[in-house]
């Protein structure tokens, strides 16, 4: 089976930006698996580090099993996330575990510094695993630099506000219920993002967003991504090819 892997920062975030498209990956008979920088360990206003961590971490595997996914974590910490030689290693060495021919990370450029420093390890994982000396684990075959995606940023707007414009919007109507589903695994977040963001809606604003992307190509509900199309990545659209271009 062809791999799918989604690097992401925190524990929920695949569940918020593409758990859609993954589950229609799914479906499609991709291994999926989710992977995370962090353990989500200052997502509690209440709770220590390691109690929130084991908390986050159950949760995310509890999300993940909902789409026979796997879940990966860094262990590296919430706010403190930097593209760095130890970081990058350990990215790398995922990437090479797990030979994904499908990446999915956060966009360029985001509301937080923890999901750029990881956008930035995710391409740099993407384009090197496949060189033998750059990890001690086996090269797999079939490894090569894969096809990769920036999911939204949050709220569908840069750092500085201005609006992210896709390259590629995947239609999530379907897969939405299974979407929230796993969402609401993640069950530590509400009061976080109450206390912290000043966010109740925690489901709601999910439904918001990819009714808003859902608009861009005529559907209620949708995911949207940016393609990475540099030097020696693929050119040619997969989620387009896979599920129709819009």
């Amino acid at each position: 089976m062809p791999t799918a892997l989604t690097f992401l920062a925190h524990p929920d975030d695949a569940e918020i930006l593409c758990a859609g498209t993954l589950i229609r990956l799914a479906d499609a008979g991709w291994q999926i698996h989710i992977a995370t920088a962090t353990p989500g360990d200052c997502g509690t206003m209440t709770a220590s580090r390691w109690d929130i961590s084991a908390t986050r971490t159950n949760e995310a595997q509890r999300a993940a099993a909902l789409i026979n996914a796997t879940y990966h974590c860094l262990d590296e910490r919430d706010g403190l996330v930097v593209y760095d030689k130890p970081t990058l290693q350990k990215s790398i060495d995922l990437f090479r575990r797990l030979a994904p021919a499908l990446v999915f990370t956060h966009a360029q450029d985001d509301y937080m510094m923890d999901h750029v420093e990881v956008s930035k390890l995710a391409r740099a994982a993407s384009f090197v695993f496949g060189a033998p000396n750059i990890s001690a684990f086996p090269l797999l075959p079939g490894s090569k630099i894969p096809h990769l995606y920036y999911c939204d940023p949050i709220e569908g707007i840069d750092s500085l506000g201005r609006p992210a414009t896709p390259t590629t919007v995947i239609d999530v109507t379907a897969q939405h219920e299974v979407k929230l589903q796993m969402l609401a695994c993640h069950a530590s977040q509400r009061e976080w993002l109450r206390a912290h963001h000043g966010m109740d809606a925690y489901l709601e604003s999910v439904k918001h967003q990819d009714a808003a992307r859902g608009k861009l190509i005529g559907k209620p509900l949708a995911e949207a991504f940016i393609q990475h199309r540099g030097h020696a990545y693929p050119h040619n659209d997969l989620l387009a090819e896979l599920f129709g271009k819009n």
